[in-house]
């Protein structure tokens, strides 16, 4: 860019310092981090410490809730729903819960239906990350009474959403942006998630894939604090070994890897099914002729009487992945649990109650991929395949299919086992799964929901291209500028002859020398002004470094309400080097759009047989 702009009668725009510039600070790219996003950490982190112990106190909850249902005691020791002695009697314990459920829906608030994680994107994309403060308290009770009186569902559900209302609480006490709330939801939710698996980085990554839909460090940082603290407490509470803890397994071969791979395929085909059947059965219970309220208890009959074919399939189950990723259950007995968890799994949740997905998804995906493992290992008993791998890439495989966080599953089902071998046929297990799931369903598991109610989910989160590109690449290497002292009618004359030769529609205003203001062709000639350029100035300029990306000037533009900027020397404020307008910005996504549409020719001529294909491919457009 030239170093100075030229006016219409020849004179060099800043030759002299300017005293209302000379010592503004010209607006550039804000920084990754500052002293607020600091503070920001340190209340995720208090956050997280508290999110650790509601993990905690709700695990006590259901527990108590367990076994005052299940056996008629007051104890907080863990106790499993399978092991009562009710007989049929065990139909009554799950409707008792659903309709404790419901009057809270009802006269509580009807947010503690579902799972939590889908209501909590709803409240970050619609309601600036607020979530009512009754819900701090209303989830966990509501999730231990479903969960309790023996509903199908995890604790790091409830938990996970229960962490979130609890930032978005505190997010609202304090004098936050909703950005900072969003962050401090995020933060709670993940925090709940590692405090109940000790598994933080799948934690985070949840927190970056289902919540904050962004990846930059003033997020980051709180939410990564936040779950290593959960983390920590929990490691000093419980203990630090792994939930799921695997012993050695088979280390996989090509043809193993291949087998994993196929597996994954088929659990992503799965998980379509069982998203599409939940809400089948949610589509259902809302066609009933009774109130909602009612729907948990009809739903809990489902619940009761396959807990009493299958009593293993009552409560969160966590023995159940535990047994089925080390290989502890039968053929048959895998298949039957697997198939009579997904019953009562998806009417329950279809019904509307307080409970989660993860742990469901889990024990189905794993006693599925256990089932494909023990087939495969029969059928090519050569190609080593271990049925314990493949009930843990089942496992992963499922979630990442139904909720698409491909990322955060792999890495659960690492950190939960700690079995390192694994990771290879989680990676191609989950992407296998995650593609085909792109590939045959628009929403998942956790959108599916807020897009009926019309809420648009960003399911892909790319680098801003207008903040890559400098405004010096893109601004007007040659600015027009006008004398404070001209007349009006004079320029209004100029303006008219010289309309082809003008590259903008802005024109700094100089007076002796010094930048005043700016103004546009509209005012000039529609404006009210009769005597000099002068009086057509009604604000000071607004202007930007030309190091400073497209994002910062177009974010300065909406805060300053105007449609272009001056581009001043950061040092020198007076010095003008250029302007940048709306039409810049349209002009660098025209680029960005090229560079994504063409098709390049290629540099690199193929040899061999891939030579006749060459004649055939697509050229560039």
């Amino acid at each position: 860019m030239p170093e100075r702009p030229v006016s219409r009668g020849g004179l060099p725009v800043a030759p002299s310092l300017a005293p209302t510039l000379e010592h503004a600070r010209v607006p550039g790219d804000p920084s990754p981090l500052d002293r607020r996003a600091v503070g920001i950490t340190g209340i995720a982190i208090v956050l997280a410490i508290a999110a650790a112990l509601i993990a905690e106190l709700l695990t006590a909850l259901i527990a108590l809730v367990t076994n005052l249902a299940f056996y008629g005691r007051l104890s907080l020791s863990h106790a499993s729903p399978a092991d009562n002695q009710l007989g049929l009697w065990v139909i009554g314990v799950p409707v008792l819960g659903g309709i404790i459920v419901g009057f809270m829906a009802r006269y509580g608030s009807k947010a503690i239906r579902g799972h939590g994680i889908p209501e909590a994107m709803e409240q970050v994309i619609t309601n600036e990350s607020r979530i009512p403060p009754r819900m701090t308290f209303l989830k966990p009770l509501s999730s231990a009474v479903a969960i309790g009186t023996g509903g199908p569902f995890g604790a790091e559900g409830p938990i996970i959403a229960t962490g979130g209302a609890l930032g978005s609480l505190l997010g609202q006490v304090l004098r936050t942006t909703a950005a900072e709330r969003k962050t401090l939801l995020a933060a709670g939710a993940a925090a709940g998630m590692a405090a109940t698996f000790g598994s933080p980085v799948s934690a985070v990554l949840l927190a970056i894939e289902l919540l904050l839909f962004e990846l930059r460090p003033r997020s980051l940082v709180p939410v990564v604090f936040a779950a290593a603290t959960a983390t920590s407490v929990r490691i000093a509470l419980v203990g630090g070994d792994p939930v799921f803890a695997m012993p050695d397994v088979i280390e996989p071969g090509p043809a193993a890897m291949a087998i994993y791979a196929t597996l994954g395929a088929l659990v992503g085909l799965v998980a379509i099914a069982v998203t599409k059947l939940v809400y089948a059965i949610e589509d259902g219970f809302e066609r009933l002729p009774v109130h909602w309220m009612w729907w948990p208890a009809i739903g809990a009959v489902a619940v009761g009487a396959v807990g009493v074919v299958a009593p293993h399939t009552l409560g969160v189950g966590y023995d159940n992945i535990h047994g089925i990723v080390n290989g502890q259950f039968a053929l048959g007995a895998v298949l039957t649990l697997c198939a009579w968890k997904l019953v009562s799994w998806s009417i329950a949740l279809g019904s509307g109650t307080s409970g989660g997905t993860l742990a469901p998804l889990f024990t189905i995906g794993g006693g599925l991929g256990a089932a494909l493992g023990f087939g495969a290992a029969s059928l090519f008993p050569a190609a080593g395949v271990d049925p314990r791998i493949a009930a843990l890439v089942g496992m992963a495989a499922l979630f990442a299919g139904a909720s698409r966080a491909v990322l955060a599953s792999i890495v659960f089902a690492f950190e939960t086992t700690r079995q390192p071998i694994g990771l290879l046929p989680l990676l191609a297990g989950c992407t296998a799964a995650y593609v085909i799931s792109y590939l045959a369903m628009r929403h998942s598991i956790m959108t599916e929901k807020i897009a009926r109610r019309g809420v648009r989910v960003v399911g892909e989160y790319t680098a801003d291209f207008l903040a890559q590109v400098a405004v010096a690449e893109v601004a007007s290497r040659q600015v027009v500028a006008l004398d404070a002292d001209e007349q009006v009618e004079e320029v209004r004359g100029w303006l008219t002859e010289a309309r082809e030769l003008i590259p903008h529609n802005g024109f700094p205003v100089l007076d002796g020398g010094r930048l005043i203001g700016v103004v546009t062709r509209r005012e000039l000639f529609f404006g009210t002004a009769r005597g000099s350029v002068r009086e057509l100035v009604g604000r000071p300029p607004v202007v930007i470094a030309p190091d400073a990306s497209l994002r910062a000037a177009a974010d300065h533009m909406v805060r300053e309400k105007v449609g272009r900027l001056v581009v001043v020397e950061p040092k020198d404020p007076t010095r003008v080097v250029g302007m940048l307008t709306r039409s810049d910005l349209l002009d660098a996504h025209a680029r960005r759009l090229r560079e994504q549409d063409r098709l390049a020719e290629p540099t690199v001529r193929p040899l061999g047989p891939l030579a006749k294909f060459y004649g055939k491919m697509p050229r560039s457009r």
